[in-house]
């Protein structure tokens, strides 16, 4: 079984903090380095200032949860409204925790709002066409965004512990180049609001995982807490595995947000043990 020693790192390179955002009651949060650019519209959600109630309560964003349809719907204008989309911009996917990545077009646009969804087994979407609002959703998994400020190109992934034992940030990334020609180096990233360290605690054979696709950070990203218990530094995987595929230390924006920590603003899976409601990125080229 793996053993590693020391501490694991918080401090990572790049900017820290996403900037929190209200309208009314409503509760978001979006990235400086995103919104300095003027290329996109974008926010990650918080739990607050929606109409649902009980385990969802009140700002749930899944149609799958415990929840009404109407709720769903009215929580999704009220966020939209907040970064000036129209709901029917949107194009979800159907996440599975894997690390398939999808190119979409105005083709796609409205499914998962107003017509199904004919993405199936995709944790990631990418474009490079304008109005076009990708969504993707969490309740402790890691939320990636990508833009590729000189040709316009945008990304959106949910790294979930095996999506990220898996690099969907390096699937993210060749997906953008494959079909628009992008340069990592080109790119800002963006860490987003999910499960820290401090409450990602995993088995051996997760542990394992991590470390054979981490080989040279392993002391970095796992450190063990006894009876075959570890904690997982998700945030430094995927940073990691972000500047190996040459996105730029200084590119990459870290939330620092713990979802599991702060359950009063964020939905957490792990912590409310499925009880839970979803959170959910929107990102979208103006």
């Amino acid at each position: 079984m793996y053993e590693a020693a020391g501490r694991i790192s918080q401090n990572v390179s790049g900017t820290e903090g996403f900037q929190e955002q209200k309208a009314g009651g409503l509760v978001y949060y979006t990235i400086p380095a995103f919104t300095q650019t003027g290329l996109v519209r974008h926010g990650f959600s918080s739990r607050l200032g929606g109409v649902s109630s009980g385990e969802c309560s009140s700002l749930n964003l899944s149609f799958h949860r415990k929840d009404s349809p109407e709720n769903v719907r009215e929580n999704f204008r009220l966020f939209c409204s907040a970064l000036d989309i129209r709901p029917e911009q949107m194009v979800f996917t159907h996440q599975v925790h894997k690390n398939r990545v999808m190119a979409v077009d105005e083709t796609h646009e409205g499914m998962g709002w107003d017509k199904a969804s004919e993405i199936r087994e995709t944790d990631g979407l990418v474009t490079n066409r304008s109005g076009l609002a990708l969504v993707t959703f969490y309740a402790d998994c890691v939320p990636l965004f990508f833009l590729d400020p000189v040709r316009h190109v945008i990304g959106l992934s949910q790294a979930g512990w095996r999506g990220t034992a898996s690099n969907i940030a390096r699937q993210t990334l060749e997906a953008m180049g494959e079909h628009y020609g992008t340069q990592p180096g080109d790119c800002l990233a963006a860490i987003g609001p999910s499960i820290g360290s401090c409450c990602f605690e995993v088995d051996g054979p997760v542990a394992e995982a991590f470390a054979a696709a981490c080989p040279d950070r392993k002391e970095e990203i796992i450190r063990p807490r006894g009876k075959d218990k570890y904690d997982i530094d998700l945030w430094a995987v995927n940073r990691y595995q972000l500047q190996e595929c040459g996105v730029p230390g200084e590119n990459i924006t870290l939330a620092a947000l713990c979802t599991g920590c702060n359950v009063d603003v964020f939905f957490s899976h792990r912590r409310e043990k499925g009880r839970t409601g979803s959170l959910a990125a929107l990102l979208m080229l103006i």
